[in-house]
């Protein structure tokens, strides 16, 4: 067996998985293509090939003790509790996401888990996705940035990456009766540039998702999968389903798919499919040498608890922390009300979810150790002067020296969610700013809310995000000026939900569904869900149809000032097409850290393209009044669009724009270049 840490590469795995298949009976490899139970694949205990185990999730592991009846031993007494990945893709750090993988990697290795599965990274189409937490936000470059991160960081660690969920899977809502249709351009443009980039990190397994695409459930569809997975985007390792989302197993076997999980229940009958000559067992051989080249590559079946490992728990805690304190977004800061003085006589803290961090549910959820509340990091910041009142009074509210509300949705796996605020917490929003202007808004979410009822009245919002274990002593630190925040929005913030994209995806005559038992099992009817929008996602969109957001894509304050200038451009090499170099320097008084957005348009296309499209960014620190110099490469492919008469990636001869800005909305500086 290879070392975990030492992958080995595919031709070199094929072969030593042929050599095994030629062993092994039918009865076995039709054992081999559906899971052993819910979270373990079937052993072959006289070849030597064990069981192997995978886990959720994205954003730590998920120690699951009891799934649907079954008991799993214990594999660690605690995992740590990351930000969501919202929030990570809000750092917009590509050093960070290789950290904090890196170090979800090593948890892992200490509870003896050799599959995540993870990371999510389906694109925020609209704010009330249940899931949208788990991903990484409305833009398909950012979200690839970061999934290629993600990946080098686990898969360092030997622990396979499983790049979900594969295709167009952008709501939670009836999500196996949901049928996306989708243009051919807005898949490659929009809804497949993030597993692309994950396949050329090297990911290892990919999971396909539970709604149809263009009227076939996306695991057992062979357009999907051999067509566009395999063939187009070229990847050769492991395919599994989502649990329990196929139903055909002819289509499964057929479509390109190696593993049903967590059970046969659509392969179930595999063997007398392969006796009427349905199927061939070569169908199966094909699947299984995936499966055995997967977990031979990466050493999965040798997989064994790292005790070392286990000793590295606060080098993990350390980078939860630094994930919150760079991915909370001050989205607004009238008067320079942030950050709070230490020594204000009464500061009001109220709302919910004050006494215990909030995270998304599902099969994300990590419980976390070690947690600190949001009121006991305030607590040490302002001590005695901290007031904690759930519902204050008027009176309350107008002598605080600042009031600090924060607000708290519930997002989760198997429902999608509101986009505005229940009535009593938009009341008790309203009330607060309307009655003291010093009150600062905390947003608890992993998505997008309504906040244009009383964001102008607001003295400061802070996007917190679901934060993870100690998160809040992130956003004491932000209220109290020990930390200059730095995040920025990996989504825009609309409005109205129906200025959306995804505004009218709810079947005819059916209201906003929020359960998931029941109705979670269902298949029919199935609903069309029609992405007419096509490439116009996000700021896309709205830059597209004129309509003005609350708050940007890209947007986020800071304490400090930025000044941008000297931007020159030049023709590079043939890998990267053209170089960028921008001076950027920080104007203010404390040290405070950057993000340089480098967006490209075309103003003379053939066919209708975005605006501006985001294709490069950098994070940069800077002291006092330092100035640094920021160099960027694009690509030729920034400058390339699908064109669907040629079905393929295209790049047409002439001037293009290139912008740099500190958000979508706000590009500080303008420059040309023409290709040829």
């Amino acid at each position: 067996m290879s070392s975990p840490l030492s992958p080995i590469d595919f031709e070199s795995s094929r072969q030593w998985a042929e050599s095994i298949v030629s062993y092994l009976t039918l009865d076995e490899k039709i054992l081999l293509i559906g899971g052993k139970d819910a979270f373990f694949t079937h052993p072959v205990e006289r070849l030597g090939l064990t069981s192997v185990f995978f886990s959720d999730a994205s954003q730590g592991v998920h120690l699951l003790e009891e799934f649907k009846g079954i008991r799993y031993e214990k594999r660690l007494e605690r995992s740590t509790q990351f930000p969501c990945m919202a929030m990570l893709a809000a750092t917009w750090n590509r050093q960070l996401a290789m950290a904090y993988a890196g170090a979800i990697g090593e948890e892992c290795r200490a509870a003896g888990i050799p599959v995540l599965l993870g990371p999510g990274m389906n694109i925020y189409r609209h704010a009330q996705c249940g899931r949208n937490f788990e991903y990484l936000g409305e833009d398909p470059y950012l979200a690839a940035e970061m999934v290629r991160s993600y990946v080098t960081g686990l898969q360092s660690k030997g622990v396979i990456a499983t790049l979900k969920h594969f295709l167009a899977n952008n709501t939670d809502y009836f999500r196996r009766r949901s049928d996306s249709l989708v243009d051919e351009r807005a898949v490659r443009e929009i809804y497949t540039p993030a597993f692309r980039a994950g396949i050329e990190a090297g990911a290892r397994a990919v999971m396909t998702s539970y709604n149809l695409f263009a009227g076939e459930w996306c695991g057992q569809s062979r357009e999907v999968i051999h067509g566009l997975l395999r063939s187009e985007l070229g990847f050769q390792w492991l395919v599994m389903t989502d649990w329990w989302s196929v139903y055909d197993g002819v289509k499964v076997i057929q479509s390109g798919q190696d593993l049903e999980m967590p059970a046969h229940d659509a392969t179930s009958d595999a063997r007398r499919l392969v006796e009427e000559g349905l199927v061939s067992e070569k169908d199966l051989d094909r699947m299984v040498l995936s499966q055995l080249a997967t977990f031979h590559s990466m050493g999965s079946y040798d997989f064994r608890k790292d005790p070392e490992c286990l000793e590295k728990f606060g080098d993990h805690g350390a980078v939860a922390l630094q994930t919150a304190r760079e991915g909370v977004v001050l989205l607004k800061n009238r008067d320079a009300l942030l950050p709070l003085s230490s020594g204000l006589s009464r500061v009001l803290l109220t709302g919910s979810g004050l006494d215990a961090p909030v995270v998304g549910g599902g099969s994300a959820k990590v419980e976390g150790w070690g947690h600190v509340s949001l009121k006991d990091a305030m607590l040490k910041v302002w001590g005695d002067a901290l007031c904690v009142v759930e519902h204050p009074d008027e009176a309350g509210l107008r002598e605080a020296d600042a009031v600090v509300f924060n607000v708290v949705t519930e997002d989760s796996e198997g429902w999608d969610r509101p986009f505005d605020l229940s009535p009593e917490v938009e009341s008790a929003v309203r009330r607060a700013v309307r009655l003291n202007p010093r009150t600062v808004v905390l947003i608890n979410s992993g998505s997008g809310i309504a906040t244009s009822g009383w964001a102008d009245e607001a003295g400061a919002i802070l996007f917190t995000w679901y934060h993870g274990q100690n998160g809040a002593t992130a956003v004491a630190e932000i209220l109290s000026g020990a930390v200059c925040p730095s995040g920025k929005l990996p989504v825009s913030i609309e409005k109205r939900f129906e200025d959306s994209p995804g505004s009218g995806y709810l079947p005819e005559g059916e209201s906003l569904y929020s359960g998931w038992q029941d109705e979670l099992e269902k298949t029919q009817p199935i609903h069309p869900l029609r992405y007419e929008e096509g490439i116009f996602v996000g700021y896309r969109w709205y830059e597209h149809k004129g309509i003005d957001v609350q708050f940007p894509f890209g947007h986020g304050l800071s304490f400090t000032e930025f000044e941008y200038s000297d931007l020159r451009l030049e023709r590079g090499n043939e890998a990267h097409e053209v170089k960028l170099r921008v001076s950027v320097r920080n104007c203010g008084a404390c040290a405070g850290a950057e993000v340089v957005q480098v967006y490209v348009a075309d103003p003379d296309s053939e066919l209708e393209r975005p605006k501006k499209e985001l294709k490069g960014f950098q994070k940069v620190m800077l002291l006092p009044n330092e100035r640094k110099t920021v160099d960027i490469a694009l690509e030729r492919s920034a400058f390339a669009y699908w064109h669907p008469g040629r079905h393929d990636w295209y790049v047409e001869p002439g001037l293009f724009l290139v912008l740099v800005g500190s958000s979508s909305a706000d590009i500080r500086l303008e420059g040309t270049i023409t290709l040829d």
